[in-house]
């Protein structure tokens, strides 16, 4: 049975139209993410802890994976309610589950740390944001070889539903932290809304940023769901969440009695020794949390995808925000994580500024510090932006250990063979 909710609007591929085979649009679009070397880069790509420290917790790619299992349930879910969805029209789960494994795939090595040293080395030159970087990788960058760089022709609606924020970084009145698109990408956004103006109201503040497809909202709040629940179970395994911690913590913070059933819900948890297991039962409770709203906007006519809005209940979203904010508070401001943070900006400025000293500001020999095909872009780009953005890419696309042993094989005497430079 057909689906009505899709047109050929959504399903339109970036660059022309693809070779068709026995799968729909949305199942290229997932297949192409999953057997991609980004997708599996995401394996050694720090989530919270760094990778390789234990080997029970997270890492960008199992992430990337329960957040697209959410995804598809919330699907599943919301075709269970009724209308406004129906057999004959209904959201495509293989399209959420791509946009879903496709969300972290711009995200550099070191985590969030990573994300916020390139923003800084970047500042000058268009910025550094995950999710434009994603949005970078899918459009022009996803696979490269000896002889070309080229993105993944996504369809419309998967460029859509990464497009996460959508206020180019030149519309900020100062260079912001995150939260933008790079300029150049004002393309992708022009192919998302076909050329349609964007009304002079959504420029303000962060209107434009929130104006997101249904199927972005459901990776946003999957994402939501996953790490605010996730990162608590593997700090716990990890010792950095201990009940002592938690009571500090709880004892300079507004705990109504709201929040002191989400503490004693976790206390009791902890000293169960049952945490994965309740906590997996509030990702399902996240789930059933949602529901779809009409809406009526500049895009609603145009595509289903603009024309409903994923209503999350207000019980969830501050279930997750409490979640969220413990977490941030006692593991990522710890001095353990912020010691990692250090050691990111150390690697990163390093190799920065050894590729910038010979490939951007010398004019003669250069030193060949690069695999070969990455020198030439860097030379091929005629202005400094261009040539900064390569190097950014470079960087980004490290795993942690790749980083580090880069990082080591230019800084350490006593590290490296002939062998491992490749």
């Amino acid at each position: 049975m057909a689906n009505g909710f899709y047109t050929a609007f959504d399903e339109e591929t970036l660059g022309g139209p693809r070779r068709s085979d026995y799968r729909t649009p949305f199942q290229v679009d997932r297949d192409r993410v999953i057997h991609s070397h980004v997708f599996r880069k995401l394996q050694s790509k720090t989530q919270v802890f760094l990778s390789g420290e234990y080997d029970f917790y997270r890492t960008r790619l199992t992430h990337s994976m329960e957040v697209a299992q959410i995804g598809r349930s919330i699907c599943t879910w919301l075709l269970t309610r009724g209308a406004p969805l129906a057999p004959d029209f209904f959201l495509e789960s293989d399209l959420v589950e791509a946009v879903c494994l496709a969300h972290d795939l711009g995200h550099p090595p070191f985590g969030h740390s990573g994300e916020r040293t390139l923003q800084e080395l970047m500042r000058r030159h268009g910025g550094f944001e995950g999710n434009a970087q994603t949005l970078h990788l899918l459009t022009e960058t996803m696979h490269q070889t000896e002889t070309s760089v080229r993105g993944m022709q996504p369809t419309r609606a998967l460029l859509d539903g990464v497009l996460k924020y959508k206020k180019l970084y030149r519309e900020y009145p100062a260079h912001p932290a995150n939260h933008f698109l790079y300029d150049p990408q004002i393309v992708y956004r022009d192919v998302v809304f076909a050329g349609a103006p964007i009304p002079a109201a959504m420029h303000s503040g962060e209107t434009l940023n929130q104006f997101k497809s249904v199927e972005c909202q459901i990776m946003d709040w999957a994402d939501d769901a996953a790490y605010s629940l996730n990162d608590i179970v593997d700090g716990v395994k990890a010792g950095f969440l201990t009940i002592e911690r938690i009571e500090t913590w709880a004892a300079g913070q507004p705990i109504d009695p709201e929040r002191q059933v989400h503490l004693d819900t976790l206390f009791a948890a902890i000293r169960g020794d049952r945490l994965e297991s309740e906590f997996s039962q509030k990702i399902g409770r996240f789930i059933t949390a949602c529901r779809l709203r009409e809406r009526d906007n500049f895009m609603a006519k145009r595509t289903n995808r603009y024309r409903f809005d994923l209503v999350v209940a207000p019980e969830a979203e501050r279930e997750a925000q409490f979640y969220k904010q413990l977490a941030n508070d006692i593991i990522f401001e710890s001095p353990q994580l912020q010691q990692m943070e250090h050691k990111a900006r150390q690697v990163m400025f390093s190799l920065w500024k050894a590729v910038w000293s010979n490939y951007v500001e010398r004019e003669a020999r250069v030193i060949n510090l690069l695999p070969t095909r990455m020198g030439a872009l860097i030379h091929a780009e005629e202005s400094t932006a261009g040539k900064a953005r390569r190097i950014c890419d470079w960087l980004a696309g490290l795993t942690d250990g790749m980083i580090v042993r880069t990082y080591k094989r230019l800084n350490d005497p006593d590290f490296g063979s002939i062998r491992d430079l490749s």
